[in-house]
């Protein structure tokens, strides 16, 4: 039961990275390898401000500060680009993941450094003993994943959204600011990343320049796994990865070969199903 609930919530932790990952391609139509790097940024937010302050104020500037980051980056990096290739956009998402990992070295050094949260506890479900930080983080991020899908369906700017990702032209024939509905989008998508940092932080309470590296590649293949550019599909994916984890993990002899049964996991589902599990194929117009 505990291995499920963990699992669960880390799967959670991945889906809200995911949810970063697919919004900007489903709308933007480009791949923002620097968002794992934007948890890296709420992380050393929440460890500066904590030292003089509580948590939850913490947690707030960790989430300015990340919504502030995806905002500047795309202004900076990736608006002037909306109209080059795909592979120039690529290598410079690339270039800005090694610019935020590299500035958080000369700032905090290339150690890892331990971060100090208050204790949780843990709470009795049945006959089982649960951590607390294991709810909170599986509760607070379904809301958030539920609110995120009520905010695309239900409001003006989600159905732009909607409209920006189904045809970018036609949406600004009709009169969407496309530029300021990606602006929103990688707003969202950074601010989601935050939450994941503090529940990131939850589970592993140390900080690197480096610590949204591997988080950010796994979910990643999330958003892959669930089908690149849907919603749901980012959920699934997320969740499908982190139970994954947490059952190897609990299993010795399956342990050391966790990450790559995950990515073996990925391969699979791209050969039997290439646009992921929750995945629309679309026909491109020529």
């Amino acid at each position: 039961m505990s291995t499920i609930l963990d699992g669960l919530s880390l799967g959670a932790i991945y889906a809200l990275i995911a949810l970063g990952y697919t919004m900007v391609y489903g709308i933007a139509k480009m791949l923002n390898f620097a968002h794992g790097d934007i948890i890296m940024v709420g992380a050393y937010a929440i460890f500066v401000t904590l030292a003089s302050t509580n948590l939850l104020l913490a947690l707030v500037v960790s989430i300015l500060l990340c919504a502030v980051t995806g905002v500047v980056v795309e202004k900076l990096a990736y608006k002037p680009l909306r109209s080059a290739s795909p592979l120039a956009v690529l290598i410079t998402a690339i270039g800005v993941s090694y610019f935020l990992q590299g500035t958080a070295q000369l700032i905090f050094g290339s150690k890892s450094q331990p971060i100090t949260l208050p204790s949780l506890g843990s709470i009795q479900i049945g006959n089982f003993q649960v951590e607390l930080r294991t709810v909170i983080t599986l509760g607070v991020g379904a809301l958030l994943m539920v609110g995120l899908t009520l905010f695309v369906k239900c409001t003006r700017t989600g159905r732009a959204m909607l409209a920006v990702s189904e045809d970018k032209g036609a949406a600004q024939l009709m009169g969407v600011n496309v530029n300021r509905i990606i602006m929103i989008t990688f707003a969202i998508g950074s601010t989601l990343a935050a939450c994941a940092s503090f529940f990131y932080l939850l589970q592993i309470p140390s900080v690197s320049p480096t610590l949204g590296a591997m988080p950010g590649i796994k979910a990643f293949a999330a958003a892959v796994i669930g089908g690149i550019g849907s919603i749901p599909g980012a959920m699934v994916g997320g969740v499908l990865l982190g139970l994954v984890e947490k059952i190897c993990t609990s299993i010795p002899v399956l342990n050391p070969y966790t990450t790559a049964i995950e990515f073996g996991l990925l391969i699979v589902i791209l050969l039997v199903r290439p646009i992921g599990l929750l995945g629309v194929r679309r026909r491109e117009k020529v």
